[in-house]
């Protein structure tokens, strides 16, 4: 009996370790077939910058960056006659300013907060779905954001309520590196107006958008981009966003001037507010100064 046993007993650990040994070389093909694949590799930031010009860009900041960036558009550098050049003084009189706190909670997710002028506040959250790499083809990013006008006061329009101060702005960004220099990005965007003129804006406005960048030195380039809203309404005063910015990088931070036929520069704002008349002159000269920490 005890024999029988012992026989048993060598027989299980003779065909454990026959199963072992098998398991053991098929790992180790498994680790040398893994060794001999190449890495994923993603591929470098489009942009320089959170923001092509006004448009946002898919790049976010890293885990735990902070990035402070003060925003700034000089009045209508025409009021839409040669004259008034000079008694505007080139856009000097009726400037506005934003100032932005953007946060990288991880590396695919970041949260900002800003203060502009007229009293608006916009929050935001930002997010990486996909990276361009060697196994696709470009950077897909999420963007959602909420305004809050804080100039809309109950002692003006007793009839106000705190939902009626709010408008969002909600957008998917896809940009492809085409090659060391040149960079596109596509966007699709939906702005909400929970309260607005009807008369000359919609309280929901979809918006095509295209921007791209050419880098014309390692510390410079030329950006551009143009919004197109689709079915505006037939009478309103506002004109499809068009943007051309000059991106320089100090080293200590990224200097970013402006020309746009929009003074605003919140996502909602922006997209659906650029008042500027281009034929007419109507054109903001401006610049955002980005500064990492």
């Amino acid at each position: 009996m005890n024999k029988m046993r012992i026989t048993r007993i060598m027989t299980l650990a003779f065909l454990i370790g026959v199963f072992a040994n098998f398991y053991g070389q098929d790992d180790l093909l498994k680790s040398l077939d893994s060794a001999s694949e190449k890495p994923k590799m993603n591929v470098a930031t489009a942009f320089k910058t959170l923001q092509v010009v006004n448009m946002q860009s898919t790049k976010l900041p890293a885990k735990k960056e902070f990035y402070l960036l003060i925003s700034h558009r000089f009045g209508s550098l025409s009021l839409g006659d040669l004259d008034s050049f000079a008694d505007n003084f080139f856009g000097l009189d009726n400037a506005t300013t934003k100032i932005c706190g953007v946060y990288g909670i991880t590396e695919w997710l970041s949260v900002e907060a800003s203060r502009q002028t007229l009293k608006l506040y916009e929050f935001g959250t930002k997010y990486r779905l996909v990276s361009q790499s060697e196994n696709f083809p470009v950077t897909l990013v999420g963007r959602n954001t909420m305004n809050i006008d804080t100039s809309l006061k109950q002692a003006t329009y007793p009839e106000i309520k705190f939902n009626d101060k709010l408008s969002f702005a909600n957008e998917i960004l896809i940009s492809k590196k085409l090659s060391d220099r040149v960079s596109l990005q596509v966007a699709g965007i939906w702005v909400h107006n929970n309260l607005i003129d009807q008369a000359i804006l919609k309280k929901d406005q979809q918006v095509a958008a295209i921007g791209g960048r050419i880098k014309i030195s390692n510390r410079v380039s030329i950006n551009g981009e143009y919004g197109y809203r689709f079915s505006p309404m037939e009478n309103t005063v506002y004109h499809n966003p068009v943007s051309l910015g000059l991106d320089i990088d100090t080293g200590g931070h990224v200097f970013q001037i402006i020309l746009s036929n929009s003074q605003k520069m919140s996502d909602v704002s922006y997209y659906n507010g650029a008042n500027g008349n281009i034929g007419k002159g109507n054109i903001f000269l401006g610049f955002n100064m980005y500064r990492v920490f």
